[in-house]
């Protein structure tokens, strides 16, 4: 049994949002497709929700318009929100659909593409604070001296029965899914989800992921109530709310079968994948879903099942994009960092160069250390940046170096 949050969300109020949310200009059925490199990957029969591709980029529209339409009805005209970039966009574009004024709270490192877009959308947008928490503070002060609603992220039952309507969509796509699994930040959409499947296939296993560096909900459970971070690290920034609230801690207890965590490097290796595989562009949050089937060690096991994993944000800033590719790319040893220690006499450079070159591997950059406390008078040290095609090609560059007689150290990590 769940514990009282004096606020509950039931299958009838998804149902009536679906019912509010009924027009394909505000929320389009977005659309599954069979992968069959994570078939390969897992032993399991993987379909991805592709709601990256919504409108927005993300699912927030669902809960954001639900709220805004049925305050609507009571005549309000002007919305609050903090956001660390989709609800943002979620609710201006709600708002602006249903002619009323927003304005949206940002984190002032919020990627610049959800800032913009957030506007492009109708909304005035601040940027205030170094996280959601501090985003969220101001927001709350606006609300305070002003006549405007707020429009949280998660903690309402009005959003979470908005982000429930997708749990419908899911179970309508693949009736007979086995394990559906949902990246968690508030968690308003993994509880609005696993109450749609709670009435509609009990059965179905509904796994929530969490980022390692954004963790609430184990803590918050084991607590007996929603346990806050005062700082947040991960790649994710849709996910990255440091905290749930009763209701939807609540709804998690009550629904949720399982809740895991994944690395940023695992989350990094799967916005890698679906990019190579599936060619899909999804950020840290929604790839997190594809992360939790990878994850070194703990992978949810799901061989022999029929599994859904969400792919729920695609706003994927360009410098977290290049960040994440150079870490994946790291990780996979596409991208080598080798430290040769050397002679320092003309023509070693040059050399070493070669024996690289003879690989038909790309030197990106060269650099010379002489300072490292280590290197004995006339010794220095190269350190190359150099492209390869994986961790055989790596391996064999680093065997040519040493057969030439030169000390050589991988400093990736």
């Amino acid at each position: 049994m769940s514990r009282s949050s004096g606020e509950t969300v039931t299958f009838a109020d998804v149902e009536a949002a679906r019912e509010r949310l009924d027009d394909e200009t505000v929320v389009k059925r977005t659309p599954v497709e069979r992968s069959t490199s994570l078939d390969r990957l897992t032993g399991g029969e993987v379909h991805l929700k592709m709601e990256h591709l919504q409108w927005t980029g993300s699912f927030k529209t669902r809960g954001a318009y639900n709220k805004i339409s049925r305050c609507v009805e009571d005549g309000i005209e002007r919305f609050v929100a903090a956001s660390a970039g989709n609800h943002a966009q979620g609710v201006a574009l709600a708002a602006t659909r249903l002619g009323v004024e927003s304005t949206v709270v940002m984190p002032r490192a919020a990627p610049q593409a959800k800032v913009d877009a957030t506007r492009g959308y109708g909304a005035a947008v601040e940027l205030v604070g170094r996280d959601f928490q501090e985003a969220m503070a101001h927001a709350r002060d606006l609300v305070a001296d002003s006549e405007a609603t707020f429009v949280h992220a998660y903690d309402d039952p009005a959003i979470v029965a908005g982000q429930g309507t997708l749990g419908i969509e899911m179970y309508e796509d693949l009736p007979g899914v086995d394990t559906v699994i949902v990246p968690i930040g508030g968690g308003g959409l993994i509880s609005g989800i696993a109450t749609a499947f709670a009435e509609l296939a009990p059965e179905t296993r509904i796994v929530g992921v969490q980022a390692e560096g954004a963790a609430t909900v184990a803590d918050s459970l084991e607590k007996g109530g929603p346990v806050t971070l005062d700082s947040v690290n991960t790649i994710a920034d849709g996910i990255a709310t440091g905290g749930v609230s009763e209701l939807t801690l609540s709804l998690i207890e009550e629904h949720v079968d399982e809740v895991v965590t994944v690395t940023d490097g695992e989350i990094a290796r799967a916005v890698l994948l679906l990019l190579e595989r599936a060619k899909q562009v999804v950020e840290g949050a929604g790839a997190a879903s594809v992360a939790a089937l990878l994850g070194d060690g703990l992978a949810l096991d799901v061989e022999g099942e029929t599994v859904m994993p969400l792919l729920c944000g695609g706003n994927l800033d360009m410098t977290m994009l290049q960040t994440v590719l150079v870490h994946a790319l790291t990780d996979r040893e596409q991208l080598l960092r080798l430290r040769v220690r050397i002679d320092d006499r003309p023509g070693k450079m040059a050399e070493v160069s070669s024996v690289i070159a003879e690989h038909n591997a790309n030197i990106q950059t060269i650099r010379h250390e002489r300072d490292a406390p280590e290197l004995d008078v006339g010794e220095a040290y190269l350190v190359f940046r150099i492209e390869t095609s994986g961790a055989g090609h790596a391996r064999s560059i680093i065997r040519s170096i040493r057969d030439h007689g030169y000390e050589v150290v991988h400093i990736n990590a």
